[in-house]
């Protein structure tokens, strides 16, 4: 009994007064997405100039964790959990066009191989979208929310080098 009396004092002390509980086996809450784990739907590997241009993957937007705070402008719903999907990217000369496709409004969150955090909500009305002017070689997560929580919605991620056509 004294020794859990002294290991509460001492928790108490450590955490400046508060005290947390947390149930066990729960996951404590994630400030970033998990960009180390394996894409939901799919990897892209894609060297510039690649062909289809543009490369289009069908996923389901939405998730429980909240975006704002992930870095500049993020907003909406995504699953923390895993990327949905990953670009392995091989840069030439072309930007990147990333854009995402759907009957809701949507968000785009991309991590980029330098660890940067770059989100857009509405680049073409409620569609988002983010162009990487000098886009670097390496691994990309993409995660595509909605902006309202909710149940997933049906969308499609565009990759393109090409500019689209307004």
């Amino acid at each position: 009994m004294l020794k859990t009396a002294v290991a509460i004092a001492a928790l108490v002390l450590m955490t400046g007064g508060d005290v947390v509980a947390q149930s066990k086996g729960a996951a404590a809450p994630s400030a970033t997405p998990n960009w180390r784990a394996p894409p939901r739907y799919t990897t892209l590997n894609l060297r510039s100039n690649f062909e289809p241009d543009p490369t289009e993957v069908a996923v389901e937007a939405g998730g429980d964790g909240e975006a704002t705070g992930i870095g500049p402008d993020c907003s909406g719903w995504i699953d923390f959990s895993k990327p949905d999907v990953d670009l392995n990217y091989t840069a030439g000369e072309f930007p990147l066009y990333i854009s995402v496709v759907a009957g809701v409004d949507t968000t785009l969150i991309i991590n980029d191989p330098a660890g940067n955090w770059l989100c857009n909500d509405d680049m073409e009305g409620v569609n988002p979208g983010i162009v990487i002017q000098r886009p670097a070689s390496g691994n990309y997560n993409f995660w595509i929310g909605t902006f309202d929580q909710g149940r997933p919605q049906r969308a499609t991620l565009r990759v393109s080098e090409i500019p689209p056509q307004r």
